[in-house]
């Protein structure tokens, strides 16, 4: 097989996989959680007034992050028509030039490796489960990776115009989550070069040339929006970046710990493989520092380079009092990569331990995947649910075990991938609507619109933010929320938890309540309240 053919079919399985991945059902279950409804109705506001600026809710200024998703959400939006699925396409579509990025820098840079660094970071749960939603967190994270491949691609060619990607990469995350994209990549470029005792080479990075593109890119939405909404900075860098690290305004405090189990859920399945090359260039990384062995061969600074990214964005986010997942998503791409290196590069990768370990975890994914809609529903599953689940699960970590053993590398990347893909199919597909049903606002509106309730009048008590968020976003119109907004005055129809119609009648004083009907798989009930007698 010549070259080109070579690449071309690589090229198509990589393609092939990010579609399945990323894009495959994207629609299957409804908007999840707070954010993704709100993003998605930020966009489709902006979207409706043609305005490029100001990001609003309801027609207030909504100044927690920048425009980048909006913007992408609303050509997705002008292309694709207004809808959940449409809204989840810029994270995707984010998340496959991240791998194709990975792939062509590694075909360019260790060539050898690339096929194997791209199927590693497509197969991630974190590169997976953030490429599937309507949120900031991929639209920072793919152009913040692919500006430190640039920026190692200018480190070992000098070649200006990879230092001006960097730069104008650089400037588009801080367009999708602010000043977290430059603030890491200054505190990875300036650990590095303090690992290889040369401060010229953070000083020979700082360019005027790309500082001035950089602010060309991304100061002026800064100063529009500042103009149009003078609050804004204050909103926005005060309250949303400085308070948000530094206290537990927005509820989010968990243990300082709280990122090593998502960390190792984000590579997962790669987790042993991933931990063992991080444990390796740990210790390579202290040989070096400590000057032990001079007469070795000189090592590899792009896997120093990379254990930087991924230790960097854990240990700063472990610092900050406010805690989620999505923080630390820049880390799991350099894992991937360090992992495929390592596969590829020491002779005792593939120990029996650490395969059996995998396998294992390979099953684990199919298992927990088949009880995914019983936990979901917070039930018992049948014993011959738990017997399929636990037969299939042994019988994929025996058949992956097997393989490995016998084929070695040739094998592992791909019996892994069946797993996953398989996982992903029973969830996008069977799970679905269990999902839907109990996770999603969609489900909750399809049945208020099956009583035939109006979209302007739904009023939400004592409930979770995800329902009022989604329904704001599936009816397109506002939600009152008892607690901020009081009791409407008109007639509507309330949406509070099972067994909250004493509540609502207190509240309401002596307003008829009358029990229309609920929802119990998200525990809801919903109220008729009459207008004052």
């Amino acid at each position: 097989m010549n070259p080109r053919t070579r690449v071309l079919l690589q090229l198509a399985l990589v393609l092939a996989l990010c579609a399945f991945m990323f894009f495959f059902g994207l629609g299957a279950f409804g908007l999840v959680g707070a954010d993704e409804p709100r993003y998605a109705q930020i966009a489709r506001e902006m979207f409706n007034r043609h305005d490029w600026v100001v990001p609003t809710l309801n027609g207030l200024p909504w100044l927690e992050k920048p425009v980048l998703l909006y913007w992408k959400d609303m050509i997705s939006y002008s292309v694709l028509g207004v809808s959940d699925w449409a809204a989840r396409v810029p994270s995707a579509a984010h998340a496959t030039l991240l791998v194709l990025a990975v792939f062509f820098f590694m075909r360019r840079f260790r060539p050898g490796t690339e096929l194997d660094a791209a199927l590693i970071t497509v197969s991630c749960v974190g590169m997976i489960g953030f490429a599937r939603g309507a949120s900031t967190d991929m639209l920072l994270s793919a152009p913040f990776c692919i500006a430190m491949l640039a920026w190692w691609a200018w480190h070992e060619t000098g070649k200006r115009l990879w230092l001006a990607v960097f730069y104008a990469l650089l400037a588009v995350g801080t367009l999708a989550k602010g000043p977290i994209a430059p603030a890491l990549a200054v505190l990875m470029v300036g650990a590095y070069a303090f690992l290889r005792r040369d401060a010229k080479i953070f000083l020979r990075s700082i360019w005027w040339l790309g500082l001035l593109l950089f602010l060309v890119i991304a100061l002026p939405w800064y100063i529009a929006v500042q103009i149009k909404v003078p609050q804004f900075f204050h909103v926005f860098f005060i309250e949303h970046n400085l308070e948000r690290f530094g206290t537990n305004l927005y509820q989010h405090k968990q243990p300082f710990w709280f990122y090593i189990p998502v960390f190792l859920l984000g590579v997962l399945p790669w987790t042993v493989f991933s931990l063992s090359a991080l444990v390796e260039t740990i210790r390579n990384c202290m040989q070096i520092f400590k000057n032990r062995n001079p007469e070795k061969a000189p090592p590899d600074w792009f896997e120093i380079f990379l254990l930087l990214w991924v230790l960097i964005p854990i240990i700063f986010f472990s610092i900050s009092r406010s805690k989620l997942p999505g923080y630390i998503l820049p880390a799991v791409p350099p894992a991937a990569v360090l992992t495929a290196m390592y596969l590829h590069r020491s002779a005792n990768a593939l120990a029996r331990w650490r395969v059996i370990v995998h396998a294992v975890l390979c099953g684990a994914i199919i298992g927990g995947a088949l009880f995914a809609p019983w936990r979901m529903l917070r039930q018992h599953p049948p014993l011959r649910v738990e017997l399929w689940a636990g037969i299939t699960a042994l019988t994929v970590a025996a058949i992956v075990l097997l393989l490995v053993l016998q084929k070695g590398l040739r094998a592992l990347h791909f019996v892994t991938l069946v797993p996953v893909v398989l996982a992903m199919g029973f969830l996008l597909r069977p799970s679905a609507v269990v999902l839907d049903q109990v996770t999603s606002a969609r489900a909750v509106n399809a049945q208020l619109e099956s009583f035939g309730v109006p979209a302007s009048s739904i009023a939400v008590c004592n409930v979770k933010l995800e329902v009022e968020y989604g329904l704001n976003f599936y009816r397109n119109h506002p939600i009152s929320r008892y607690e901020r907004d009081g009791v409407p005055a008109r007639n509507h129809v309330v949406i509070a938890k099972e067994g909250s119609e004493g509540a609502v009648q207190a509240l309401v004083g002596n307003r008829p309540v009358q029990r229309i009907g609920g929802f119990p798989p998200q525990h809801l009930e919903f109220f008729l309240v009459s207008k004052p007698k």
